[in-house]
């Protein structure tokens, strides 16, 4: 008898201490970290927002949407599907957004090589560290040769015959260039466009052109009326500075936006019609890390 309740308080005693070591065992977690540390990226005002997207088994999963661009910041991911991803994406979308899809305006993307990824806008965006550039001043939208030095365009007549200035890539979807003149530190749009061998969107709709025609075929803009306030057309376009941005589109705001390749400040003894080469602009990329743990 004394036999059979010692092996009845052993066997009592072994199940309790197999209770207790279940309740002790910690579950392993269902969200891990996704740590952003991103330089070069800039407000986009109340309308649009950046997203985070892992891709996960060829399919994109959302990490989170920001709009401070005060950097690290870290957000709350699945555990399984960070450890799966692939690649990390950002883009821009509207505030408001019925789409779960990631937009067309995707801006930095990068490889995971263990915990990290090294992301940048080069190959999502363009590669620009080849890009040049040549512009002339002119006015060919009016009949008036006394104000050549009020308007800009992007080409090449070196040779006698215009050709194309600006040597730039082809822009993924989602992005367009745009021209700028930065007049007394503002900046205004010479248009959009996607071929630099071509005229850009606003070549017969300009309010600041001529009336004498659309200029030649290639970007560029006379502001010759309808000045801005504060500003008199026709200006002096020399010592002003001439630049080429890259614009989500849809665009995010009516300013230049934070890629801008090519840039270059107009010589005060520059001559009309006459060739000027751009320079390397502020900022031809974006870039930084990701990190999972």
């Amino acid at each position: 008898m004394i036999k059979k309740m010692f092996l009845a308080v052993l066997a009592l005693g072994t199940f309790a201490t197999s209770c207790s070591n279940d309740d002790d065992t910690v579950s392993a977690p269902t969200t891990s970290d996704l740590t952003l540390n991103l330089t070069g990226l800039e407000s986009l005002g109340s309308d649009f927002v950046y997203e985070g997207w892992i891709i996960v088994d060829g399919a994109p999963v959302s990490t989170g949407t920001f709009t401070s661009v005060n950097f690290p910041q870290t957000f709350t991911v699945n555990t399984e599907q960070l450890n799966s991803a692939t690649t990390f994406v950002l883009s821009i979308e509207p505030a408001v957004d019925p789409d779960p899809a990631p937009a067309a305006t995707k801006i930095l993307a990068g490889d995971f090589s263990g915990t990290s990824a090294s992301v940048n806008s080069n190959g999502i965006v363009g590669d620009f560290s080849a890009s040049t550039g040549t512009y002339i001043l002119a006015t060919p939208t009016d009949m008036d040769d006394t104000n050549e030095e009020s308007g800009v365009w992007f080409l090449d007549n070196s040779s006698g015959t215009a050709v194309a200035g600006l040597d730039l890539p082809t822009l993924s979807e989602g992005w367009k260039y745009e021209g700028w003149a930065v007049l007394n530190g503002t900046p205004i749009s010479t248009g959009t466009f996607l071929d630099p061998a071509a005229a850009d969107d606003n070549a017969a709709t300009s309010m600041f052109k001529g009336d004498a025609g659309n200029g030649p075929g290639y970007p560029g803009e006379d502001y010759l009326q309808n000045a801005p306030d504060g500003m008199t057309f026709p200006t002096d376009l020399r010592d002003a500075t001439i630049v080429i941005s890259v614009e989500p589109s849809p665009d995010n705001s009516p300013m230049p936006f934070t890629l801008k390749p090519l840039a270059h400040v107009v010589p005060t003894d520059a001559m009309t019609h006459t060739p000027i080469s751009m320079g390397t602009g502020p900022i031809a990329s974006i870039s930084g890390s990701v990190t999972r743990n």
